[in-house]
């Protein structure tokens, strides 16, 4: 994460539990473990000693003396920059670099069990002298609330709006097309036999991390995202999403990766939004500084 060296790191000072847990080294640790067996052909699972190690890599730890209101370091989770990605809402007073940090442990909220993302905008251009090293947090609370290091390698698409805020007279001829796709699979025979194509998974909404576009609301019925400041409805800003692809949205799969070893996840990030969600930033596009809110899906 570019960051100045002069400039405090964000942390999270809301009261909860954050002295046990799993050490950030061990995760990494463990993936790279994993990730050296599936790369193995063919795949015959873990050895005696690497499934030793990970058992041992996966060890809950303790922190006795941590007190629920340490400063406790965000985790960085991704940085967008204006020139790598031209649907980036715009910033205030020309910011150019959109940062996401957010704290490795869900227990925030008036419920004790929300994630707390954190959001900030930045001049990239004004930035000195860089932070070499991020402090992180001793201990996280998930091993899926850690994300691995990886590029972004961004690609343009059309969407187009989640099906439930269609009108219902599209939404019937919608569901006939998806109904006349899915019987003519069925009746065809042979290897070249396609999978059917469906509006929700295949042509609106894409899978993965992504920015704008339009949000989905399959585990919850669409609700308004009005800003809390000046009640304008939102755009949304970013996805973060727990895989690129799965089964059932397979049509999303970039071209240079199709056809590489099976691998359990299409997940390079490594970072899950509760076990399998997603999470949608919206931010006002009127005043980009006013707060942003989220969704979990």
């Amino acid at each position: 994460m570019l960051w100045p060296a002069d400039e405090p790191w964000p942390v999270c000072e809301e009261a909860h539990g954050r002295g046990r847990g799993r050490r950030p080294a061990d995760i990494h640790h463990k993936r790279q473990v994993l990730a050296t067996a599936w790369a193995r052909e063919p795949f015959c699972g873990l050895t005696d000693d690497e499934r030793q190690l990970v058992d041992e890599l996966s060890r809950t730890h303790r922190i006795p003396e941590a007190s629920d209101t340490d400063p406790l370091p965000l985790v960085g989770l991704a940085q967008l920059y204006r020139r790598d990605i031209p649907d980036l809402p715009a910033g205030p007073d020309d910011c150019d670099l959109r940062q996401v940090f957010w704290c490795p442990f869900d227990a925030h909220g008036a419920g004790r069990h929300d994630p707390l993302p954190h959001l900030r905008w930045r001049r990239s251009a004004e930035v000195g002298e860089p932070l070499a090293a991020p402090p992180e947090p001793q201990l996280v609370g998930y091993e899926w609330y850690v994300p691995e290091p990886c590029v972004l390698h961004p690609e343009q698409v059309a969407t187009y709006p989640f099906a439930g805020l269609l009108p219902e007279e599209l939404c019937a001829r919608l569901d006939a097309w998806d109904e006349a796709q899915e019987d003519e699979a069925e009746q065809s025979d042979g290897e070249d036999r396609a999978e059917p194509l469906g509006y929700q998974y295949d042509l609106s909404i894409p899978p993965g991390w992504r920015v704008g576009g339009f949000a989905s609301w399959h585990r919850t019925d669409p609700y308004p995202m009005n800003c809390l400041t000046c009640a304008t409805p939102m755009n949304l800003l970013l996805t973060v999403d727990s895989t690129e692809w799965d089964e059932g949205s397979g049509s999303w799969t970039p071209l240079e990766e199709r056809g590489l070893p099976p691998h359990p996840f299409a997940s390079p990030t490594e970072f899950h939004v509760g076990r399998s969600g997603e999470l949608n930033f919206f931010t006002c596009p009127v005043a980009p500084g006013h707060p942003h809110r989220w969704s979990l899906q």
